[in-house]
């Protein structure tokens, strides 16, 4: 199972950050075009919320069955377990938090250029962090050890 679980967080990263790429890239063209935001937009952005709260199921699963994580007070010393006990975990929930709060906070407006604005600076704000949890594990943004 913890196999299972585990392929299915790596794979589903990839997706999430192509997604998210692309809801920036659409946001930034919008808001510097000054664009309509269409219901491509929306659903970009609907798309994105969903794909990371089903990564944030599957990562609060694997917090709990993974063998790596350990709950004890000798983790704070060793960086390998604490950078998956506390600091990967920390840095993805800000980003979740980002992420969610781009898009609930963009359905309620009713202009088009703040919308863009809001999803461009949120969403480009939670890619820098995911990138640098990324980093930070030392597996590279391919998940490949260096």
């Amino acid at each position: 199972m913890h196999s299972l679980l585990l392929a299915t967080h790596s794979i589903l990263r990839y997706f999430i950050l192509l997604s998210l790429i692309w809801v920036i890239a659409r946001s930034l063209s919008g808001w510097l075009n000054k664009s309509g935001y269409v219901k491509l937009d929306d659903q970009l952005g609907l798309g994105l919320f969903m794909l990371t709260h089903t990564q944030l199921l599957l990562g609060i699963i694997l917090f709990f069955v993974s063998p790596v994580v350990i709950f004890s007070g000798a983790s704070m010393k060793d960086p390998i377990a604490r950078y998956w006990l506390v600091e990967h975990n920390t840095g993805m929930l800000i980003a979740v938090a980002l992420i969610t709060m781009a898009r609930i906070t963009s359905k309620k407006m009713t202009d088009s250029i703040s919308k863009h604005k809001r999803m461009f600076i949120f969403n480009g704000i939670a890619l820098v962090v995911i990138l640098l949890m990324i980093l930070q594990s030392k597996r590279g943004l391919l998940g490949i050890t260096y």
